[in-house]
C-alpha cells in the first residue's frame, strides 16, 4: 500500500492528517480466523515478481499468524506458489469485510487452492490470514 508516501508528504509538508480507527481489513480478518492473535506479522501486498518467494520463504520458518493482502486476479497463483513453500497451512482469506458480498473462507491452502481455481474471476481484495509454523496440515 503506497499510502505511506501521501502521509510522510503530508507530515514533511506540515499537511494535518486525520486517521480513521477500522479502516483496514487486517485486524477483522486476525479476529474472524481464529488463529493465535497474540503475535502476528502483516506483511501487506508481497512482491508481484522479484523476491516473491525468496519472502514466502522467509516467512515459512515464522511461528507468527501472518497477513497478506492479495488482489483477486493472483489470487490463485499466489495459494500455489504459497503451497509450495509453506506447505498445507490452514488458512483464513477474508474478502470484501463488511460489505454486502463479504465472504470468510476457513479451511487449507489445498482446499482454497481448489476452490478458487474454480471461481471464474474472484473480486474484491483478499485479506489472507496464514497460521504460522504450528499451522501444517497432516495430508
Amino acid at each position: 500500500d503506497p499510502g505511506f508516501l501521501l502521509v510522510r508528504e503530508s507530515i514533511k509538508n506540515e499537511i494535518e492528517i486525520e486517521c480513521l480507527p477500522g479502516a483496514t481489513a487486517l485486524i477483522p480478518a486476525l479476529v474472524q480466523s481464529g488463529f493465535p492473535n497474540e503475535r502476528f506479522v502483516f506483511e501487506g501486498f508481497l512482491p508481484i515478481r522479484k523476491g516473491r518467494k525468496k519472502r514466502l520463504e522467509e516467512i515459512d520458518k515464522d511461528p507468527r499468524t501472518i497477513i497478506i493482502y492479495e488482489s483477486p486476479h493472483r489470487i490463485v497463483k499466489f495459494l500455489r506458489d504459497a503451497f509450495e513453500i509453506l506447505g498445507n497451512r490452514r488458512i483464513c482469506l477474508a474478502r470484501e469485510l463488511t460489505k454486502k458480498f463479504e465472504e470468510i473462507f476457513r479451511g487449507d491452502l489445498q482446499k482454497a487452492i481448489d476452490k478458487f481455481d474454480q471461481t471464474k474471476k474472484p473480486k474484491g481484495e483478499f485479506t489472507l490470514v496464514i497460521e504460522g509454523t504450528t499451522g501444517r496440515v497432516n495430508s
